[in-house]
Order: C-alpha cells, then sequence, then structure tokens
C-alpha cells in the first residue's frame, strides 16, 4: 500500500477524533441534565423539598442511563476517549447514581417523614418496591466494583453479576417512574422517557445481540498460532467474510475482545492488536497466563474465532508530531509492534525510540524482527533489564531521568514527541512519574494500562 504524505494521513483523523468527542459529550450533558431542567420548567409551583426530590431522582436515572451506555463498547465512543477515560467515566456515573439516589431518598424523607413508611415492602405500593429494589441494587453494584479486588472475585463472576445487578436497577428504576406517573403525565416528558427508553434498548441489542450473536464481522479464522517464546504466542487471524462491511480495518496500538464460541455467556478477554494495519492479517500476541489463554495456544488453523473490535484511542495514528517514544513493559510491546509495523508499511521518515523493559533477557520479544525494522526506520530500541544476568551490558533497574536523557540525546525536537507507555501499573506510574520530571505536556502523553476492568 502506497503511503500518504508525513502527517496527512493523521491530521483528518485527529480533526474527526475531536468532532467526535465534542459531540459525544453535549449528547452526555443532554441526556444527564435534559430531563431535570425540562421538568423544571414544564411542572407546576411546588414546594422546595419536592422540587429538590425530583430534580435529585432525575439526575440520579439519567446517570444510570449514561452508566449503561457509556461502557457498551461504541467504538465511536471508545477511539474518542480511550478505554481507560471511558471507564473512569463509567466508574464516576454509577458512584454519582448511587449518591444521588440516596439524597433523593433522604429529599423524600425531609418532605414527609411518614414517608419512611414506603420502605417496609409489604405495605408498600408498588412504585415504592421498585425504587428500593433499585436502590438495593445500586449499592449491590457499587460495593461489589470497589471491594472486587479485595475479595478476590473471579472476574468473569464478576461481570455477570455486575452487568445483572445494573440491567435490574435500570429496570426498577424506570418503573419507578412508570408507577409514580406524576411526571409522566405532561407529554414533553412522556417523550423524553421514550426517548431514554429507546436509547437504552439500542445500545443493549447492538451489545448483546448484534454484536454478540449476529454480526458477521466479528467471526475470524485461524490462521496460524505462531510460538514467540516458551510463554508467549502469536494468534493470527483472518476474516471469515472479508467482503462484507468493507473489511476489518484498525488504527496501530488498537485493541479487541476475543471469544471462542459465539455465546452472550462465552468467555472473553481483551489483547492488543500487533499486526500492521496496512498487513492483510489481524494478529494478537499473547502471554499464556490462565485456561483461556493456554486455549487459545492450543488452537488448530481454521477454528472459528469472534472478534469484538477494534476500540481504543491508544494509537500513533493521533496527528502530526515529530517522533515517538514508545515505552513498552512485557507484553505491552505489542501495540507499540503495531505502531512500528505499520510506520515501515508507510514508509514514515519521522524518529521512533523505544524502551523495552523486561525481566530476564527471555521476556525481550521480537528482537530480531526490531533489528530488521532498525534498517528500514529511524528506529532505536533501549531494552532495560530489571534482574540481568551475568554478561549483560545494557540499562539495568526501570526507568529514569537518566535513561530518557540517554534515549532522547539522537532526537533532533524532543519537545515534540509524543510518549506512549503500555504495562502494568507501577511500569506506567514510573514512566509518568519520569515524564512530569522532564516536563512533558500532559497532552503528549497516551497510556494503556493491562488492567483497566
Amino acid at each position: 500500500m502506497s503511503s500518504p504524505p508525513l502527517g496527512a494521513s493523521a491530521d483528518p483523523q485527529a480533526q474527526q477524533d475531536q468532532w467526535v468527542r465534542v459531540a459525544w459529550l453535549a449528547a452526555l450533558g443532554v441526556v444527564i441534565a435534559g430531563p431535570a431542567l425540562l421538568w423544571l420548567a414544564v411542572s407546576p409551583p411546588a414546594p422546595l423539598w419536592t422540587r429538590l426530590s425530583d430534580v435529585t431522582g432525575f439526575f440520579a436515572l439519567t446517570a444510570l442511563v449514561c452508566a449503561v451506555i457509556v461502557p457498551s463498547r461504541i467504538r465511536s465512543l471508545n477511539r474518542a476517549f480511550g478505554i481507560e477515560s471511558v471507564i473512569e467515566v463509567h466508574r464516576f456515573l454509577g458512584i454519582s447514581t448511587a449518591v444521588l439516589t440516596l439524597v433523593h431518598i433522604a429529599f423524600v424523607v425531609a418532605l414527609d417523614p411518614a414517608n419512611l413508611g414506603l420502605f417496609h415492602l409489604p405495605t408498600a405500593p408498588d412504585r415504592a418496591i421498585a425504587a428500593t429494589l433499585s436502590t438495593l441494587s445500586l449499592l449491590a453494584l457499587t460495593g461489589a466494583a470497589a471491594l472486587r479486588k479485595r475479595l478476590r472475585i473471579p472476574y468473569d463472576v464478576w461481570r455477570f453479576t455486575h452487568i445483572g445487578l445494573a440491567g435490574f436497577a435500570t429496570i426498577t428504576g424506570a418503573l419507578h417512574v412508570w408507577w409514580l406517573d406524576h411526571s409522566i403525565r405532561n407529554i414533553a416528558m412522556f417523550c423524553v422517557f421514550a426517548l431514554l427508553l429507546v436509547a437504552v434498548a439500542g445500545v443493549v441489542l447492538y451489545r448483546w445481540v448484534w454484536r454478540s450473536l449476529l454480526d458477521p464481522t466479528t467471526e475470524f479464522l485461524v490462521r496460524e498460532v505462531r510460538p514467540e517464546s516458551p510463554t508467549v504466542s502469536t494468534l493470527v487471524l483472518q476474516p471469515r467474510h472479508p467482503g462484507i462491511g468493507g473489511g476489518w480495518e484498525f488504527a496501530p496500538g488498537q485493541f479487541a475482545w476475543i471469544r471462542l464460541r459465539r455465546s452472550i455467556t462465552a468467555e472473553e478477554h481483551p489483547f492488543t492488536i500487533a499486526s500492521s494495519a496496512h498487513d492483510g492479517s489481524t494478529e494478537f500476541t499473547i502471554r499464556h497466563a490462565g485456561d483461556f489463554t493456554s486455549a487459545i495456544r492450543a488452537l488448530p488453523p481454521g477454528s472459528p474465532v469472534w472478534v469484538d473490535g477494534p476500540h481504543g484511542a491508544f494509537t500513533s495514528d493521533i496527528g502530526a508530531c515529530s517522533g515517538f517514544v514508545l515505552i513498552a513493559g512485557g507484553v505491552g510491546i505489542t501495540p507499540m509492534m503495531s505502531m512500528l509495523r505499520t510506520a515501515a508499511d508507510r514508509g514514515d521518515r519521522r524518529p521512533y525510540r523505544l524502551i523495552v523493559v523486561a525481566s530476564s533477557p527471555e521476556d525481550l520479544l521480537f528482537r530480531e524482527e526490531l533489528g530488521f525494522l532498525r534498517t528500514t526506520l529511524d528506529l532505536e530500541v533501549t531494552e532495560v533489564l530489571r534482574r540481568p544476568r551475568e554478561g549483560w551490558d545494557g540499562p539495568i533497574g526501570g526507568l529514569s531521568v537518566g535513561l530518557f536523557a540517554m534515549v532522547l540525546r539522537t532526537v533532533d525536537r524532543p519537545d515534540d514527541l509524543d510518549y506512549f507507555i503500555c504495562g502494568p501499573p507501577g511500569l506506567v506510574n514510573d514512566a509518568l512519574d519520569v515524564l512530569d520530571a522532564l516536563d512533558v505536556a500532559p497532552a503528549r502523553v497516551h497510556t494503556e494500562l493491562f488492567d483497566f476492568v
């Protein structure tokens, strides 16, 4: 594939991402604030505590709607903001929903202390039962999310519990509004709630029915599983239906979720795409650290695999800059390989400086290919070992200001570089500390953690 001029292909994408961000922020703002503001405008005069209870209830419901929509793997949203930001917004909205719900209950009780009787489920009306069940679901959901790691809840158990509680809280919250009846009697409010219902239903159908069960572009076939080391292999895939949907395209550095069977309940995990964006196949380099990844290693050629992606904003297609510093830990090198392979296919002449941190020489991947890429790119590779063996003459320990100074000494315009960091949380935090000490602008730093869920 012929390569575009330097920066020409990235600038339109950067501008598009910016407009998409603006559109999503505006849409989420309207969804969260719109119903409450509309109700204040169209509702009849009421006492202060009534107003406060109504408004906090609306904000709790709309925050819950957005908390359901945001993490539903909408690719334009993930591409515009990045998966880490999307997950953080989802967490914030989830916590805000729980807090607003409790504040709403406090205002309801302040309005009339006799309303405490609404929590007595045997005698409570349907609207109060729905509200109580929704509140309990939200509290259980928030508590399980906060304590998941401490309680060592298995990811799949937590995931389906989280989804189930969120769905139950949303349904019972909607029933509370419906049975309460006073707001939806207004035709404008009725239309707003109908639109919210359509939005949630559309996202759920897209995420769980179309993408999980019906979309033919998600089905791939295994071309080969290529060993890279005793613990790491590369899964090479090709689309089963390459002519459908205009082909499967991704930006260098993006990731996808992989499932081994087509089912809503199938186990799935996210992996970064390692191949060039201009290659005919799609490759994932995977460390075998559990039953799922071990099953991937044993897949024979021709096996079907389902891929949900591409996702994420961790990509070198970000706009014009003078070069890149790529910092990787372990298999965090996979998005960097996608960026470097893509750059080689495009004939990119900008400087690429790769820093790889590993425990031992056996954990250093793609050394032979990186040697070849150094002959086609302005690429320098710095390998850092935490536990070096006798005879190792490269850098040891970890990341430091001195190490970055050594890496950047061959770059003409170091202030115009963009920095990409991928690896475990400890490495990402170390890299951020060093870049902060070097006064690197936060807008030029891009991160991807291994444990963003």
